[in-house]
């Protein structure tokens, strides 16, 4: 397997220093090059699951490979797209892309790679043009422009569209979804929204929340481009929120007795 998550377990502690929970017993297999997304309400650690991933966050028990190498801090075969574009406002488009790239390859080269993956993202002719000068959607297509440009391995991508409407992340999709089909990467991808997880991915991993678990993994049996068959997508529609329900009703019940 390209990737193994084995028994991830992870707690934070509360004001009164008492653990808690977040994500318990995580285990799953990721083929390289799937296009896996990790479905489930706020607080269910999607995030945080993703953020081990990432090595950002340290689990507090298990482990996690990736090519039979445990992850122990970020590393360049990840890339990460937040659902901020978080670019550097003084820099040009040009300039934010190639930035992680200073260190590790020639400027003529950075270019090249940034010019491939912009026209890819169709933003080639924005090179020049400054973060406050694009739309949200722009933006964050230059994040994705950004991560890919370092050729990483697996792409990891928390609520990238989260922020945006739903025109804009419908393109989004598309463009994503052509993204993932030419680079053939291996594609982690963190949403709340079932309609979403459903058109992009191979497999929907469904989390329950405290703590947070794997519910199911559901294979998505539907053939691409997904618009052309309604009648499957409403039944998986209705097959995930059945499991989803529950989950939701208990984040809405601990919000009420706030």
């Amino acid at each position: 397997m390209f990737i193994e998550i084995n028994n991830i377990q992870k707690q934070f502690l509360n004001k009164d220093q008492s653990p808690v929970d977040v994500l318990k017993d995580i285990n799953t297999t990721i083929e390289k090059g799937e296009f896996i997304s990790i479905l489930g309400p706020s607080g269910c650690g999607k995030s945080t699951l993703l953020n081990i991933v990432a090595g950002l966050t340290k689990a507090t028990s298990g482990d996690i490979l990736v090519n039979n190498k445990k992850i122990e801090k970020p590393g360049k075969d990840r890339g990460m797209v937040f659902q901020q574009a978080a670019l550097f406002p003084w820099l040009n488009v040009m300039d934010n892309v190639t930035f992680p790239l200073k260190k590790e390859v020639p400027k003529r080269e950075a270019e090249e790679r940034a010019k491939k993956y912009l026209q890819m993202v169709q933003l080639g002719k924005y090179v020049s043009h400054y973060p406050h000068e694009l739309s949200g959607g722009m933006q964050q297509r230059v994040a994705i422009a950004r991560a890919l440009a370092m050729d990483p391995e697996i792409l990891l991508m928390d609520e990238p569209f989260g922020a945006l409407d739903e025109q804009t992340r419908s393109r989004l999709h598309t463009q994503l979804e052509t993204i993932w089909t030419e680079t053939k990467k291996t594609i982690l991808f963190v949403t709340h929204s079932i309609s979403e997880s459903i058109k992009l991915s191979d497999r929907i991993i469904v989390m329950g929340t405290k703590p947070g678990t794997i519910l199911q993994d559901i294979k998505v049996d539907i053939p691409r481009p997904r618009e052309e068959h309604k009648k499957k997508i409403i039944e998986l529609e209705e097959h995930i929120m059945s499991y989803l329900k529950t989950e939701i009703d208990k984040v809405v019940s601990e919000e009420l007795a706030i």
